[in-house]
């Protein structure tokens, strides 16, 4: 068994633990946690399993990397404390230990980030003998191996679209759905996340990495913006209410150009509500899915819907993702230390799953 440490109990961290749990080749030795309110309780409380462990939080971490965990799910947000999650992480791998994580963006194509964040990752395989794959929470495989598999079924190819498309009312993060997405702000409100560049520094790894599997050469990666407001006041069940005339709806899409065309393209569509932007593409059960749209001969739709957490669509997408991750880790431990992505490991099937129930 190989001994498995879930680092964060967010969205993410709650769906690592019942993954870890439910893998036959992974022990469960550990949860780290930051807010001291979830130390001493019961991994199982805090995944959601409805049933104890018998693994207690803890909240120090060099006593919980000083066991030598094999490897580590790093479910800590990156999205604003990206130097400390680096720092978490390669802590991690210098411990030894083989670490999935989808919090450090400029890794989702280890081959072209930036040597600042590419190099210290290096060092630190180097020192202590782990590895490191980052894939996507939006989840990745929608954004490399879905597309990348589907494209090969066509005869010719002219545009690969990837859309996510989610309605928020029903995500428990507001802080970033409120203030990095802007969903409830006023128009004039620059939200983080929709600021000129910061798509394509989260997106952009995907993009290069999908045109590097499929031997194109990139002219430019660009990005488009279009936001909506609120008709009407709405309340949601986890975030509250968001007034009319607010931002209700966003689409943007991060473009590989490619011999002066959009090519590759990553497209999110989110609403807060589904009256806001009706026109716009909506999800076949109304509240999220994950699209791949090969523009091609034949052309080639595949829609893909994940539940999780009762019908909540949004922390289906964080299980599959969550998924990809934790299936990777008996493929890393067995393969040489070094730094991974997903033209490098192979998307696992679920052995010794089937039939395998949880709560």
């Amino acid at each position: 068994m190989i001994s498995t440490v879930v680092w964060g109990t967010g969205n993410v961290g709650r769906a690592a633990i019942r993954a870890v749990e439910a893998h036959p080749a992974l022990e469960l030795t550990a949860v780290l946690v930051h807010n001291p309110d979830k130390v001493g309780r019961d991994a199982g409380e805090l995944g959601g399993l409805g049933r104890p462990l018998g693994v207690v939080a803890d909240d120090d971490v060099g006593a919980v990397l000083a066991t030598g965990p094999q490897a580590v799910v790093y479910a800590a947000s990156g999205d604003i404390r990206p130097d400390d999650a680096l720092a978490d992480i390669n802590r991690a791998i210098r411990a030894g230990a083989v670490v999935v994580t989808p919090a450090l963006y400029a890794l989702y194509d280890q081959l072209g980030a930036p040597p600042e964040l590419r190099d210290p990752v290096l060092a630190a395989i180097a020192d202590g003998g782990g590895s490191l794959f980052v894939s996507g929470v939006d989840p990745g495989w929608g954004n490399d191996v879905l597309p990348l598999l589907i494209s090969g079924l066509g005869t010719s190819v002219d545009v690969i679209r990837c859309q996510e498309i989610f309605d928020y009312s029903t995500y428990e993060q507001e802080e970033s759905v409120r203030y990095l997405v802007g969903m409830g702000q006023p128009m004039e409100y620059e939200p983080l996340m929709l600021a000129p560049t910061v798509p394509t520094m989260v997106w952009g790894g995907q993009i290069r990495l999908m045109a590097r599997a499929l031997g194109a050469e990139l002219d430019d990666i660009r990005e488009t913006l279009d936001r909506r407001p609120l008709d009407a006041t709405v309340s949601t069940r986890t975030m509250g209410t968001f007034e009319a005339g607010t931002q209700g709806a966003v689409r943007f899409e991060v473009q590989g150009i490619v011999g002066g065309e959009p090519r590759i393209v990553i497209e999110h569509i989110t609403r807060i509500h589904p009256s806001c932007a009706p026109d716009w593409p909506t999800p076949p059960d109304g509240d999220g899915a994950h699209r791949v749209i090969i523009e091609g001969r034949p052309r080639i739709e595949v829609t893909v819907e994940a539940t999780d957490e009762g019908e909540n669509r949004s922390a289906g997408g964080n299980a599959t993702a969550v998924g990809r991750l934790v299936s990777a880790i008996d493929w890393l431990v067995n393969a040489e230390p070094g730094l991974y992505d997903a033209l490098d490991v192979p998307l696992r099937p679920a052995v010794g799953r089937l039939g395998r129930r949880q709560p």
